[in-house]
């Protein structure tokens, strides 16, 4: 008797990380994908339902920004 493989399990959730790792003064965020240092750090064990509640949260957090005149 043959051995019915498993199904495919769905792809997880991905990271929206795009290499731009820097928390600015003044902001818990990331510039480059808005993440927490907190949520950055956990998201390897973060289950898709946590992954996904992060990512429908990222257009909502705002930048500082910069002063043109600032130093």
């Amino acid at each position: 008797m043959r051995k019915i493989p498993p199904p495919p399990r769905p792809p997880r959730v991905i990271s929206p990380c795009i290499g731009v790792c820097t928390i600015q003064p003044g902001s818990p965020y990331c510039i480059g994908c808005k993440r927490t240092i907190d949520e950055i750090g956990r998201w390897v064990i973060m289950d898709d339902t946590e992954r996904r509640r992060i990512l429908d949260e990222l257009p909502t957090r705002a930048l500082p920004v910069k002063s043109v005149n600032a130093p």
